[in-house]
C-alpha cells in the first residue's frame, strides 16, 4: 500500500524533509539568542545611562580596552581642550541622516593625559579635502560629562581604515591613532559629550542609542519553529494524498475492464457472446 514510498522521488522528498527540519529549528534558536542579546543590551544601556556620573580614571586607563559592561556609562572628565590636534572622522551621519564629520578634541588633563572626546557632528563641506570649518569648544579648564565608548577598530565596526587621507581626518575613532598624533598618553577608549550643552552653531550632540526597540527576532523564532512543524504534517498529507490518488486509479481501472474480477466474462455467459446475443441456428437434422 506504501510501496511508493520507495521511489526515488518518495525517497529524495522524505530525506529533504528530514534535513529541513533541524536547520529550521537551529534557526529559530539563533533568533532567540539574537533578541535575548537585544534585550540584555537593552537593559544595560538604559542602566548605565541613568548611573550616577564617575570620574572617567575610575573606568579606563592608557592601553586600556573598555569591556562591554561599562559602555555608555557616564563619566566626568576636567581638563582643556585642545583644537590644534583636533580631528574629523569622516562618512559619519546625523540623527536625520546627512553625512559630515564627527569631531573628536583632545581634552588634556592636569597630569598630562589626554582623553578623547567625540564633541558631535558637523555637515561636511563641499571641498571634501580640506579641513572644515569648527566651532571652537569652550576656553579654559572645563569638566564634562559623557558617556564612555570603546575604541572602534575594522572588525567590530566594518568601517574600512583608509590610507591617504587629507590632513586631520580619519575613519575610526580608536585612542591608540589619536595617541601617536597627539604624541601624549591618551587613555583608552572615548567620551561621547552630553554636557555642557553645545552653544549655537556648535557640533550636533550624538543622540543617546535607542534602547525601546526588541526587534523581530522572536518573531522570527517563533516563525521558523512553524515552518519546523509545518515539514512533518505537509509529508503526512502529501502521502495520504498520493494513496488516495493512486486507490482511485486503481479502482478506475478495474472498473473499465469488464464486469467480472480482473475483466474476464461475467457469470453464466458463454464465451464469444455477451448478453442479448443471437442464439445459434438448430443444427439441421440427419436425413
Amino acid at each position: 500500500m506504501y510501496r511508493f514510498l520507495l521511489s526515488r522521488q518518495w525517497v529524495i522528498l522524505t530525506l529533504l524533509g528530514l534535513a529541513l527540519v533541524p536547520v529550521m529549528i537551529e534557526l529559530g534558536f539563533w533568533q532567540l539568542h539574537r533578541h535575548e542579546h537585544r534585550v540584555a543590551q537593552n537593559e544595560l544601556i538604559a542602566d548605565n545611562l541613568e548611573a550616577k556620573p564617575v570620574p572617567v580614571t575610575e573606568l579606563t586607563a592608557p592601553g586600556h580596552t573598555v569591556p562591554r559592561d561599562d559602555y555608555w556609562r557616564r563619566v566626568t572628565v576636567t581638563g582643556r581642550f585642545d583644537t590644534a590636534h583636533e580631528v574629523v572622522v569622516r562618512r559619519r551621519t546625523s540623527t536625520d541622516d546627512r553625512v559630515g564629520y564627527h569631531v573628536l578634541t583632545p581634552l588634556l588633563l592636569t597630569d598630562g593625559r589626554a582623553v578623547i572626546v567625540n564633541r558631535g557632528w558637523i555637515p561636511a563641506p563641499g571641498d571634501q579635502e580640506a579641513f572644515p570649518d569648527i566651532p571652537a569648544p569652550a576656553r579654559g579648564e572645563v569638566t564634562v560629562t559623557g558617556r564612555l565608548k570603546a575604541d572602534e577598530t575594522t572588525a567590530a565596526s566594518g568601517i574600512k581604515d583608509l590610507e591617504g587621507l587629507p590632513p586631520r581626518q580619519v575613519m575610526l575613532i580608536n585612542s591608540e591613532q589619536q595617541q601617536e598624533l597627539l604624541g601624549r598618553t591618551v587613555l583608552g577608549g572615548y567620551v561621547e559629550l552630553v554636557s555642557p550643552a553645545p552653544a549655537d552653531g556648535s557640533p550636533e550632540p550624538i543622540a543617546n542609542p535607542d534602547h525601546s526597540s526588541i526587534g523581530s527576532h522572536m518573531a522570527y523564532a517563533v516563525q521558523w519553529w512553524l515552518f519546523a512543524a509545518g515539514v512533518p504534517v505537509g509529508w503526512v498529507i502529501l502521502v495520504r494524498r498520493e494513496k488516495r490518488d493512486r486507490a482511485a486509479a486503481a479502482e478506475k481501472g478495474t472498473e473499465g475492464t469488464g464486469g467480472g474480477p480482473g475483466g474476464g466474462p461475467g457469470p453464466g455467459t458463454a464465451p464469444g457472446r455477451g448478453p442479448g446475443s443471437d442464439p445459434e441456428p438448430a443444427a439441421a437434422s440427419v436425413q
